[in-house]
């Protein structure tokens, strides 16, 4: 493994911010870790990164124990939540900043920026200053000082929570062409699940200071092991509803009847996209109560008794439905998931 952490815990006084990580990101891989605010993700990267020293456990780069190892000497670099970067000296001259107690040659140097700037599409802004680029010209001015000083992983701790939602779309996209064209391994932290799950090739979910969770993102939204990792990865987020009654020849949930027995201790997860408006018989019907359009797909929520869910509608569905109208649904697709520690949603 390119990096590893073991049994990581982390303390500042009464806080226990890192209890027992534990992660294994191989080389190459674009690794996202995914997790709400306050669950931990920051405090792991500057763990990892040595910005922080952990009070327990293990911290491993390239097979060699790294806990006490220099910031410099560990083959990383870090992109941070705020680009970080000098607003008083140009482009280039952020750019060579790393390089400068490098003892690299005025030549080399030259030679290093305009590889960066070339890959980033920002040779044309090398002499004007930072303040005077747009956001995502300022993010790609923070990879490429990251990236100029050819680390073995690029850790990233939220890099677009400070761009709007057109630039976020267009660096989702520049992030996996960098990936791809540098074969760097990556780890990528964010609240995000779409950032995620669009980029990362593994997930490791992150809740309350723990890891509890890892895999694919098509493992996590289709297979997860607990109703909490289901609310945290999935868009719109997932449909969580206690089960009212359970026996051998099916399961209640208040409003619909599943033929599946449910087992002690779950709660049934249904994913929006897998409640459809019923074309036959229905499973139950719901009062439409909010609808958000989406151009032809639109997130509807109806309140069915005392529960709430969100199905999604597409086409002419979607450009009928009104606040108010009964809804006859279908469920098709269900989960029997652990309870864990659900957050109300």
């Amino acid at each position: 493994m390119t990096l590893s952490l073991s049994n990581i815990h982390k303390r500042y006084g009464g806080l226990h911010a890192l209890k027992g990580v534990h992660l294994d990101v191989p080389e190459g891989a674009f690794y996202a870790l995914l997790g709400p605010s306050s669950a931990g993700k920051t405090t792991a990267l500057r763990v990892i990164c040595g910005l922080e020293t952990p009070d327990e456990g293990a911290v491993t780069l390239f097979g060699q124990r790294a806990n006490d190892a220099p910031i410099q000497g560990r083959g990383l670099a870090m992109i941070f939540q705020s680009f970080a970067l000098y607003p008083h000296l140009n482009v280039r001259e952020n750019l060579a900043y790393p390089l400068r107690r490098s003892g690299l040659s005025s030549g080399e140097i030259d030679k290093k920026i305009g590889r960066v700037a070339e890959t980033l599409n920002i040779q044309h802004r090398l002499g004007n200053r930072t303040d005077q680029l747009s956001g995502g010209e300022q993010q790609r001015v923070a990879i490429g000082r990251a990236l100029i000083r050819e680390p073995q992983v690029l850790l990233l701790d939220e890099p677009l929570t400070n761009l709007d939602a057109k630039l976020r779309d267009a660096m989702r996209v520049e992030f996996k062409r960098l990936h791809r064209e540098l074969g760097i391994t990556m780890l990528y932290a964010t609240p995000d699940q779409l950032e995620a799950t669009t980029m990362a090739d593994q997930i490791a979910v992150i809740d309350d200071g723990r890891i509890i969770a890892t895999g694919t993102p098509q493992d996590l939204y289709h297979a997860p092991p607990d109703a909490r990792v289901a609310q945290l990865v999935g868009s719109p987020p997932v449909n969580l509803v206690p089960i009212q009654d359970r026996s051998t020849a099916g399961t209640w949930l208040g409003f619909a009847q599943l033929a599946i027995p449910a087992p002690e201790g779950t709660v049934c997860a249904i994913r929006p996209h897998d409640l459809t408006v019923a074309t036959g018989e229905a499973d139950f019907e719901g009062a439409v109560v909010l609808t958000e359009a989406l151009g032809d797909v639109s997130v509807v929520t109806v309140q069915v008794g005392d529960a709430q869910l969100r199905t999604v509608l597409y086409g002419a569905d979607a450009a009928r439905v009104r606040i108010g109208d009964q809804l006859p649904l279908k469920i098709n697709h269900a989960m029997y998931l652990p309870a864990a520690q659900c957050a109300q949603v």
